[in-house]
């Protein structure tokens, strides 16, 4: 066999199988989509159909008139923007001070943070939760906010790109006159922004996808988030649970739906972000 006939057997067998791992990743998202427009007596059959046989839009009403969604996507934007704002200013400035700082005891203190990768979430919950009640934060923005302000993955990313740019650039706008403010945020960020801004959807996507915090967090209907609504689809009727999948996959296309948008916007920079970290 010619290495030419080799070459694009490789090819086609290669092409089959990320078509078969794209199909795989995706019919997950092609089936929330089709049983939210699928009536309940399609969704129930004993054998499930692959596209609806009516398509039923009011599903989408219904969601949202069995939960407050309104409210809940106000709280989960103002909860993801502050958890947004305040990750990525810290990890900026942090991320500085390891990556270009002169200081005693640096490559130590960077060891803690990375040692703070390996640490589960669940096992600061029950110290956080004690910690934001004594500050009578319960049930409020800061509550929900504050203990997710910092992130050592983003300061270890973004330290990896502010170690490879060469201190040439930032000693030629000290001498300008440039403070360490103006380092970062015209020049670093600047030859740094795929991480920023893989940074940026990353932070997104994490707190718009919050759940465990906000549930134990929150006891009104006043500070809940979408992920929390979602949970509320689920109905009870005189004592009975109906099976009400395809309004809980409604609700859940309308709770996916901005960080889809998000991510097929800006996936060049997550790719490009990564690869760039992964390399320094």
């Amino acid at each position: 066999m010619s290495p030419i006939a080799k070459k694009r057997i490789s090819f086609t067998i290669q092409l089959i199988l990320a078509i078969l791992v794209t199909l795989i990743m995706l019919f997950p998202i092609y089936w929330m989509l089709v049983t939210s427009v699928k009536s309940q007596a399609e969704v129930m059959q004993a054998v499930p159909s692959l596209w609806p046989r009516e398509f039923h839009f009011e599903n989408y009403a219904n969601a949202l008139k069995m939960a407050p969604f309104g409210l809940y996507t106000k709280n989960t934007i103002i909860m993801t923007a502050g958890i947004m704002v305040l990750q990525l200013s810290i990890a900026l400035f942090a991320a500085y001070g390891f990556a270009k700082g002169k200081f005693w005891g640096r490559e130590q203190l960077f060891l803690l943070v990375l040692g703070a990768l390996m640490i589960p979430h669940q096992a600061t919950f029950i110290p956080l939760y004690v910690l934001v009640a004594d500050l009578r934060w319960i049930d409020t923005f800061q509550g929900l906010i504050i203990p997710n302000a910092v992130s050592a993955y983003a300061i270890f990313l973004l330290r990896q790109n502010f170690k490879s740019i060469n201190d040439s650039y930032l000693e030629a706008a000290r001498i300008d006159g440039m403070g360490r403010i103006g380092l970062i945020f015209r020049i670093l960020v600047p030859m740094c922004k795929p991480t920023v801004i893989t940074l940026t959807i990353i932070t997104f996507i994490n707190g718009w996808n919050l759940y465990f915090w906000p549930l134990i967090i929150t006891n009104t209907e006043q500070y809940r988030t979408i992920t929390l609504g979602l949970a509320k689809l689920k109905r009870a009727f005189a004592g009975l649970e109906v099976q009400n999948f395809h309004e809980i996959m409604a609700g859940s296309v309308m709770a996916i739906l901005p960080i889809a948008i998000i991510f097929i916007v800006l996936q060049k920079y997550v790719v490009k972000g990564i690869a760039n970290a992964s390399l320094k």
